[in-house]
Protein backbone atom coordinates (compact mmCIF):
# COMPACT_ATOMS: atom_id res chain seq x y z
CA UNK A 1 0.00 0.00 0.00
CA UNK A 2 1.29 3.55 -0.75
CA UNK A 3 -0.14 7.29 -0.15
CA UNK A 4 1.94 8.70 -2.90
CA UNK A 5 0.57 7.93 -5.98
CA UNK A 6 -3.31 7.89 -7.81
CA UNK A 7 -2.30 5.22 -9.61
CA UNK A 8 -0.73 5.76 -12.58
CA UNK A 9 -2.62 3.29 -15.16
CA UNK A 10 -6.11 1.44 -14.90
CA UNK A 11 -4.26 -1.80 -15.35
CA UNK A 12 -5.70 -4.91 -17.75
CA UNK A 13 -8.39 -6.25 -15.10
CA UNK A 14 -11.07 -3.36 -16.29
CA UNK A 15 -11.36 -1.53 -19.78
CA UNK A 16 -11.99 1.76 -19.26
CA UNK A 17 -14.91 2.20 -21.76
CA UNK A 18 -17.41 -0.24 -20.02
CA UNK A 19 -15.50 -0.65 -16.17
CA UNK A 20 -16.13 -4.40 -16.63
CA UNK A 21 -14.03 -6.70 -14.22
CA UNK A 22 -12.17 -9.35 -16.63
CA UNK A 23 -13.63 -12.50 -16.66
CA UNK A 24 -10.82 -14.39 -15.60
CA UNK A 25 -10.38 -12.13 -12.52
CA UNK A 26 -13.91 -12.99 -11.45
CA UNK A 27 -13.92 -15.94 -11.78
CA UNK A 28 -10.45 -16.57 -9.87
CA UNK A 29 -12.80 -14.17 -7.20
CA UNK A 30 -16.05 -16.55 -7.60
CA UNK A 31 -13.55 -19.78 -6.60
CA UNK A 32 -12.13 -18.44 -4.00
CA UNK A 33 -15.20 -17.59 -2.13
CA UNK A 34 -16.96 -20.93 -2.60
CA UNK A 35 -14.06 -22.42 -1.81
CA UNK A 36 -14.25 -20.30 1.67
CA UNK A 37 -18.08 -20.87 2.22
CA UNK A 38 -17.60 -24.84 1.81
CA UNK A 39 -15.17 -25.09 4.23
CA UNK A 40 -17.01 -22.66 6.57
CA UNK A 41 -20.27 -24.18 5.73
CA UNK A 42 -19.13 -27.74 6.84
CA UNK A 43 -17.30 -26.89 9.74
CA UNK A 44 -20.35 -25.31 10.94
CA UNK A 45 -22.38 -28.59 10.07
CA UNK A 46 -19.62 -30.33 12.34
CA UNK A 47 -19.68 -27.66 15.07
CA UNK A 48 -23.28 -27.78 14.83
CA UNK A 49 -23.13 -31.93 15.21
CA UNK A 50 -20.78 -31.33 18.26
CA UNK A 51 -22.28 -28.50 20.39
CA UNK A 52 -25.70 -27.26 18.81
CA UNK A 53 -25.61 -24.46 22.05
CA UNK A 54 -22.09 -22.93 20.79
CA UNK A 55 -23.32 -22.66 17.17
CA UNK A 56 -26.46 -20.99 17.66
CA UNK A 57 -24.62 -18.60 19.91
CA UNK A 58 -21.91 -17.93 17.58
CA UNK A 59 -24.10 -17.71 14.90
CA UNK A 60 -26.38 -15.61 16.32
CA UNK A 61 -23.40 -12.94 16.02
CA UNK A 62 -22.62 -13.47 12.82
CA UNK A 63 -25.53 -12.89 11.63
CA UNK A 64 -26.15 -9.46 13.60
CA UNK A 65 -22.53 -8.50 12.07
CA UNK A 66 -22.84 -9.14 8.87
CA UNK A 67 -26.68 -7.57 8.47
CA UNK A 68 -24.98 -4.64 10.27
CA UNK A 69 -22.83 -3.87 7.31
CA UNK A 70 -25.41 -4.45 4.92
CA UNK A 71 -27.97 -2.44 6.46
CA UNK A 72 -25.07 0.59 6.67
CA UNK A 73 -24.32 0.31 3.16
CA UNK A 74 -28.45 0.39 2.60
CA UNK A 75 -28.75 3.51 4.63
CA UNK A 76 -25.66 5.23 2.88
CA UNK A 77 -25.93 4.45 -0.79
CA UNK A 78 -29.78 6.29 -0.01
CA UNK A 79 -27.68 8.76 1.40
CA UNK A 80 -25.53 9.25 -2.09
CA UNK A 81 -28.64 10.07 -4.26
CA UNK A 82 -30.90 11.74 -1.94
CA UNK A 83 -27.20 14.74 -1.11
CA UNK A 84 -27.15 14.20 -5.11
CA UNK A 85 -22.93 13.32 -4.12
CA UNK A 86 -20.56 13.57 -6.52
CA UNK A 87 -17.27 12.60 -4.81
CA UNK A 88 -19.00 9.03 -4.00
CA UNK A 89 -20.12 7.96 -7.81
CA UNK A 90 -16.88 6.09 -8.41
CA UNK A 91 -17.27 4.07 -5.72
CA UNK A 92 -21.44 3.96 -5.44
CA UNK A 93 -21.67 0.48 -7.26
CA UNK A 94 -19.22 -1.01 -4.73
CA UNK A 95 -21.36 0.57 -2.22
CA UNK A 96 -24.50 -0.80 -3.75
CA UNK A 97 -22.99 -4.41 -4.05
CA UNK A 98 -22.41 -4.55 -0.49
CA UNK A 99 -26.17 -3.05 0.06
CA UNK A 100 -27.64 -5.58 -2.55
CA UNK A 101 -26.47 -8.25 0.47
CA UNK A 102 -28.82 -7.63 2.87
CA UNK A 103 -31.69 -9.75 1.52
CA UNK A 104 -29.27 -12.72 1.42
CA UNK A 105 -29.95 -12.50 5.61
CA UNK A 106 -33.49 -13.91 5.06
CA UNK A 107 -31.63 -17.05 3.69
CA UNK A 108 -29.00 -16.42 6.52
CA UNK A 109 -31.60 -16.19 9.40
CA UNK A 110 -33.04 -19.93 8.58
CA UNK A 111 -31.01 -21.57 10.83
CA UNK A 112 -31.34 -19.20 13.93
CA UNK A 113 -35.41 -19.75 13.02
CA UNK A 114 -34.95 -23.67 14.25
CA UNK A 115 -32.79 -22.69 17.07
CA UNK A 116 -34.25 -20.20 18.93
CA UNK A 117 -34.57 -22.33 21.99
CA UNK A 118 -30.95 -22.41 21.99
CA UNK A 119 -30.49 -18.94 21.80
CA UNK A 120 -33.45 -17.01 23.95
CA UNK A 121 -34.78 -17.38 27.21
CA UNK A 122 -38.39 -16.58 26.81
CA UNK A 123 -38.98 -19.50 24.50
CA UNK A 124 -38.83 -20.95 27.91
CA UNK A 125 -42.64 -20.71 28.88
CA UNK A 126 -41.96 -21.26 32.60
CA UNK A 127 -39.54 -18.59 32.73
CA UNK A 128 -42.10 -16.28 31.21
CA UNK A 129 -44.75 -17.20 33.76
CA UNK A 130 -42.18 -16.68 36.74
CA UNK A 131 -41.67 -12.86 36.51
CA UNK A 132 -44.30 -10.44 35.46
CA UNK A 133 -41.63 -8.37 33.25
CA UNK A 134 -41.46 -10.62 31.04
CA UNK A 135 -45.51 -12.05 31.40
CA UNK A 136 -46.40 -8.39 30.09
CA UNK A 137 -43.90 -9.22 27.24
CA UNK A 138 -45.02 -12.84 26.47
CA UNK A 139 -47.44 -11.70 23.63
CA UNK A 140 -44.89 -10.11 21.96
CA UNK A 141 -41.87 -13.03 22.61
CA UNK A 142 -43.19 -15.87 20.48
CA UNK A 143 -41.61 -18.17 18.10
CA UNK A 144 -44.22 -17.18 15.68
CA UNK A 145 -44.09 -13.78 16.00
CA UNK A 146 -40.33 -13.52 16.20
CA UNK A 147 -39.55 -15.18 13.06
CA UNK A 148 -42.76 -13.64 11.55
CA UNK A 149 -41.23 -10.37 12.50
CA UNK A 150 -38.04 -10.70 10.81
CA UNK A 151 -39.11 -11.62 7.52
CA UNK A 152 -41.27 -9.22 7.66
CA UNK A 153 -38.25 -6.77 8.28
CA UNK A 154 -36.20 -8.35 5.52
CA UNK A 155 -39.18 -8.13 2.65
CA UNK A 156 -39.63 -4.43 3.21
CA UNK A 157 -35.91 -3.86 2.84
CA UNK A 158 -35.58 -5.77 -0.24
CA UNK A 159 -38.22 -4.19 -2.00
CA UNK A 160 -36.25 -0.62 -1.35
CA UNK A 161 -32.89 -2.43 -2.29
CA UNK A 162 -33.95 -3.80 -5.01
CA UNK A 163 -35.88 -1.05 -6.34
CA UNK A 164 -33.20 1.34 -6.19
CA UNK A 165 -30.43 -0.62 -7.35
CA UNK A 166 -32.46 -1.63 -10.59
CA UNK A 167 -32.47 2.35 -11.26
CA UNK A 168 -29.06 2.27 -10.56
CA UNK A 169 -27.86 -0.59 -13.59
CA UNK A 170 -30.67 1.13 -15.54
CA UNK A 171 -28.85 4.28 -15.56
CA UNK A 172 -25.87 2.72 -17.13
CA UNK A 173 -27.60 2.22 -20.29
CA UNK A 174 -29.52 5.14 -20.57
CA UNK A 175 -27.48 7.48 -18.82
CA UNK A 176 -30.89 9.71 -17.65
CA UNK A 177 -31.43 12.04 -14.68
CA UNK A 178 -34.47 10.30 -14.44
CA UNK A 179 -33.09 7.12 -13.08
CA UNK A 180 -31.78 8.98 -10.57
CA UNK A 181 -34.37 11.23 -9.73
CA UNK A 182 -36.27 7.64 -9.16
CA UNK A 183 -34.02 6.04 -6.76
CA UNK A 184 -33.61 9.48 -4.65
CA UNK A 185 -37.67 9.18 -4.29
CA UNK A 186 -37.44 5.32 -2.79
CA UNK A 187 -34.44 6.79 -0.80
CA UNK A 188 -36.36 9.16 0.81
CA UNK A 189 -38.77 6.77 3.34
CA UNK A 190 -36.02 4.09 2.66
CA UNK A 191 -33.87 5.65 5.43
CA UNK A 192 -36.58 5.92 7.86
CA UNK A 193 -36.89 2.07 7.05
CA UNK A 194 -33.19 1.47 7.69
CA UNK A 195 -33.99 3.44 10.77
CA UNK A 196 -36.60 2.32 12.20
CA UNK A 197 -36.42 -1.29 11.21
CA UNK A 198 -33.28 -1.58 11.79
CA UNK A 199 -33.86 -0.39 15.49
CA UNK A 200 -36.44 -3.56 16.13
CA UNK A 201 -34.38 -5.76 14.22
CA UNK A 202 -31.40 -5.25 17.00
CA UNK A 203 -34.46 -5.03 19.67
CA UNK A 204 -35.63 -8.45 18.73
CA UNK A 205 -32.36 -10.04 17.52
CA UNK A 206 -30.07 -8.87 20.13
CA UNK A 207 -31.41 -7.14 22.72
CA UNK A 208 -34.34 -10.21 24.01
CA UNK A 209 -31.11 -12.43 24.38
CA UNK A 210 -31.56 -10.65 27.92
CA UNK A 211 -35.61 -10.62 27.81
CA UNK A 212 -35.75 -8.40 31.08
CA UNK A 213 -33.60 -5.79 30.32
CA UNK A 214 -33.97 -2.81 27.90
CA UNK A 215 -32.62 -0.14 26.11
CA UNK A 216 -34.16 2.76 23.91
CA UNK A 217 -31.44 3.62 22.38
CA UNK A 218 -29.89 -0.10 21.81
CA UNK A 219 -31.10 0.25 17.79
CA UNK A 220 -28.93 3.28 17.14
CA UNK A 221 -26.11 1.78 18.78
CA UNK A 222 -26.16 -1.57 16.59
CA UNK A 223 -26.48 0.87 13.25
CA UNK A 224 -23.82 2.74 14.48
CA UNK A 225 -21.40 -0.29 14.57
CA UNK A 226 -22.87 -1.13 11.03
CA UNK A 227 -21.46 1.95 9.80
CA UNK A 228 -18.37 1.63 11.22
CA UNK A 229 -17.78 -2.17 10.07
CA UNK A 230 -19.57 -0.87 6.35
CA UNK A 231 -16.79 2.24 5.80
CA UNK A 232 -14.19 -0.35 6.99
CA UNK A 233 -14.99 -2.71 4.30
CA UNK A 234 -15.62 -0.20 2.02
CA UNK A 235 -11.77 0.72 2.47
CA UNK A 236 -10.55 -2.50 2.04
CA UNK A 237 -12.41 -3.78 -1.11
CA UNK A 238 -11.13 -0.68 -2.95
CA UNK A 239 -7.45 -1.13 -1.28
CA UNK A 240 -7.63 -4.94 -2.46
CA UNK A 241 -8.85 -3.29 -6.33
CA UNK A 242 -6.02 -1.12 -5.98
CA UNK A 243 -3.52 -3.98 -5.41
CA UNK A 244 -5.23 -5.66 -8.24
CA UNK A 245 -4.52 -2.64 -10.78
CA UNK A 246 -8.27 -2.09 -10.87
CA UNK A 247 -9.94 0.99 -10.70
CA UNK A 248 -6.81 2.77 -9.67
CA UNK A 249 -7.44 6.49 -10.92
CA UNK A 250 -11.11 6.62 -10.62
CA UNK A 251 -10.57 5.82 -6.84
CA UNK A 252 -7.71 7.48 -5.98
CA UNK A 253 -6.24 9.32 -2.97
CA UNK A 254 -8.95 11.87 -2.58
CA UNK A 255 -11.71 9.40 -2.47
CA UNK A 256 -9.82 7.43 -0.28
CA UNK A 257 -9.08 10.55 2.20
CA UNK A 258 -13.14 10.71 2.82
CA UNK A 259 -13.55 7.60 3.34
CA UNK A 260 -11.46 7.98 6.02
CA UNK A 261 -13.56 10.88 7.60
CA UNK A 262 -16.68 8.65 7.20
CA UNK A 263 -14.83 5.94 9.05
CA UNK A 264 -13.51 8.63 11.89
CA UNK A 265 -16.81 10.21 12.20
CA UNK A 266 -18.87 6.77 12.88
CA UNK A 267 -16.17 5.71 15.20
CA UNK A 268 -17.22 8.99 16.96
CA UNK A 269 -20.95 8.53 16.31
CA UNK A 270 -20.77 4.67 17.85
CA UNK A 271 -18.94 6.80 20.94
CA UNK A 272 -21.47 8.67 21.69
CA UNK A 273 -24.35 6.55 21.04
CA UNK A 274 -22.60 4.01 23.57
CA UNK A 275 -21.56 6.85 26.10
CA UNK A 276 -25.61 8.09 25.56
CA UNK A 277 -26.60 4.48 26.41
CA UNK A 278 -24.18 3.94 29.42
CA UNK A 279 -25.14 7.49 30.83
CA UNK A 280 -28.91 7.06 30.57
CA UNK A 281 -28.67 3.86 32.33
CA UNK A 282 -26.53 5.06 35.22
CA UNK A 283 -28.46 8.02 35.50
CA UNK A 284 -32.30 6.17 35.91
CA UNK A 285 -30.22 3.63 38.03
CA UNK A 286 -33.00 0.81 37.23
CA UNK A 287 -32.08 -2.46 37.86
CA UNK A 288 -33.93 -3.80 34.98
CA UNK A 289 -31.51 -1.65 32.90
CA UNK A 290 -27.97 -1.55 34.87
CA UNK A 291 -28.30 -5.71 34.56
CA UNK A 292 -27.03 -5.31 31.36
CA UNK A 293 -23.99 -3.74 32.38
CA UNK A 294 -23.67 -5.64 36.10
CA UNK A 295 -23.38 -8.97 34.05
CA UNK A 296 -20.58 -7.81 31.75
CA UNK A 297 -18.53 -6.73 35.01
CA UNK A 298 -17.36 -10.50 36.27
CA UNK A 299 -14.62 -12.43 35.70
CA UNK A 300 -12.68 -11.38 32.34
CA UNK A 301 -15.36 -9.48 30.85
CA UNK A 302 -14.23 -6.34 33.24
CA UNK A 303 -11.29 -6.81 31.55
CA UNK A 304 -12.71 -6.26 28.36
CA UNK A 305 -15.46 -3.69 29.51
CA UNK A 306 -13.05 -1.43 30.05
CA UNK A 307 -10.86 -1.82 27.26
CA UNK A 308 -14.21 -1.16 24.64
CA UNK A 309 -13.38 2.87 25.30
CA UNK A 310 -9.85 2.53 24.09
CA UNK A 311 -9.80 -0.06 21.49
CA UNK A 312 -13.62 1.40 20.20
CA UNK A 313 -12.50 5.32 20.69
CA UNK A 314 -9.40 6.23 21.70
CA UNK A 315 -7.50 4.41 19.37
CA UNK A 316 -8.82 4.92 16.38
CA UNK A 317 -10.04 8.54 17.24
CA UNK A 318 -5.93 9.25 17.69
CA UNK A 319 -5.26 7.36 15.17
CA UNK A 320 -7.19 8.75 11.44
CA UNK A 321 -7.61 12.38 13.78
CA UNK A 322 -4.74 14.24 11.20
CA UNK A 323 -5.09 14.51 7.66
CA UNK A 324 -2.04 12.78 6.46
CA UNK A 325 -3.69 9.60 8.27
CA UNK A 326 -6.89 10.03 6.34
CA UNK A 327 -4.63 10.06 3.28
CA UNK A 328 -2.12 7.60 4.25
CA UNK A 329 -3.66 3.93 2.55
CA UNK A 330 -1.63 2.11 4.62
CA UNK A 331 -3.07 3.11 7.64
CA UNK A 332 -6.17 3.38 6.64
CA UNK A 333 -5.75 -0.47 5.97
CA UNK A 334 -4.36 -1.31 9.61
CA UNK A 335 -7.23 0.76 10.88
CA UNK A 336 -9.84 -0.60 8.73
CA UNK A 337 -8.93 -3.83 10.10
CA UNK A 338 -9.06 -3.32 13.34
CA UNK A 339 -11.93 -1.57 13.14
CA UNK A 340 -13.44 -4.74 11.89
CA UNK A 341 -12.09 -7.10 14.27
CA UNK A 342 -13.20 -4.21 17.74
CA UNK A 343 -16.96 -4.17 15.83
CA UNK A 344 -16.98 -7.92 15.90
CA UNK A 345 -15.65 -7.87 19.76
CA UNK A 346 -18.56 -5.68 21.17
CA UNK A 347 -21.32 -8.19 19.24
CA UNK A 348 -19.64 -10.59 20.96
CA UNK A 349 -19.44 -8.96 24.64
CA UNK A 350 -23.01 -7.68 23.75
CA UNK A 351 -24.05 -11.24 23.53
CA UNK A 352 -21.86 -13.95 25.09
CA UNK A 353 -22.41 -13.04 28.96
CA UNK A 354 -25.49 -13.92 28.96
CA UNK A 355 -24.50 -17.79 28.55
CA UNK A 356 -20.69 -16.98 29.69
CA UNK A 357 -20.96 -15.42 32.71
CA UNK A 358 -17.54 -15.64 34.39
CA UNK A 359 -15.44 -14.72 31.27
CA UNK A 360 -15.05 -15.04 27.56
CA UNK A 361 -15.00 -18.75 25.90
CA UNK A 362 -13.07 -18.85 22.56
CA UNK A 363 -14.36 -21.66 20.52
CA UNK A 364 -13.69 -22.19 16.62
CA UNK A 365 -17.23 -21.68 15.75
CA UNK A 366 -16.52 -18.36 16.38
CA UNK A 367 -14.22 -17.93 13.15
CA UNK A 368 -16.36 -20.77 11.22
CA UNK A 369 -19.59 -19.42 11.45
CA UNK A 370 -18.43 -16.00 10.57
CA UNK A 371 -16.84 -17.26 7.67
CA UNK A 372 -20.09 -18.58 6.69
CA UNK A 373 -22.08 -15.74 7.02
CA UNK A 374 -19.17 -13.37 5.11
CA UNK A 375 -18.48 -15.71 2.23
CA UNK A 376 -21.94 -16.23 1.22
CA UNK A 377 -22.53 -12.64 1.40
CA UNK A 378 -19.26 -11.89 -0.51
CA UNK A 379 -20.37 -14.39 -3.44
CA UNK A 380 -23.45 -12.03 -3.59
CA UNK A 381 -21.62 -9.59 -3.81
CA UNK A 382 -18.74 -10.85 -6.32
CA UNK A 383 -21.40 -11.81 -8.85
CA UNK A 384 -22.91 -8.38 -9.47
CA UNK A 385 -19.62 -7.88 -11.06
CA UNK A 386 -20.54 -10.35 -13.67
CA UNK A 387 -23.68 -8.69 -14.71
CA UNK A 388 -22.57 -5.18 -13.79
CA UNK A 389 -19.86 -2.23 -14.74
CA UNK A 390 -17.84 -1.48 -11.50
CA UNK A 391 -18.39 1.71 -12.05
CA UNK A 392 -22.17 3.71 -12.12
CA UNK A 393 -21.06 4.48 -16.08
CA UNK A 394 -24.81 6.31 -16.70
CA UNK A 395 -24.63 8.69 -13.71
CA UNK A 396 -24.17 12.56 -15.16
CA UNK A 397 -21.74 13.20 -12.11
CA UNK A 398 -19.40 10.33 -12.75
CA UNK A 399 -16.97 12.96 -14.50
CA UNK A 400 -17.29 15.32 -11.22
CA UNK A 401 -16.02 12.29 -9.37
CA UNK A 402 -13.15 11.22 -11.41
CA UNK A 403 -11.40 14.83 -10.85
CA UNK A 404 -13.12 15.27 -7.65
CA UNK A 405 -10.36 17.03 -5.06
CA UNK A 406 -10.64 17.64 -1.03
CA UNK A 407 -10.43 21.02 -0.42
Amino acid sequence: MSNSSHGSHQGAAAEPASYQLESARWSKGRNALVLAALISIVACIAGYIQDPDRFFRSYLIAFCYTCAIGLAAFFFVMVQFLSGSAWSVTMRRIMENIMITLPVGAILFLPLAFGLNHIYSWTNTTLINSSEVLRAKSGYLTDKFFIARTYGYFLLWSVWIFAIYRQSVKADSQRSIWQMRIASRWSAPGLFLVVAIGTLAAYDWLMTVEPSWYSTIFGLYYLADGAVGFFAVMILICLGFRKAGVLEKQINIEHYHDLGKWLFAMTCFYTYMGFSQFLLIWYANLPDETQFYRHRMPGAWLYISLSLPFIRFFIPFFTLISRPAKRNLTILGVMSVWSLVVVYLDFYWVVMPVFYPNGPQLHWLDLATLGATLSVTGLVFWSRFRKHAMVPTGDLRLEQSLHFENA
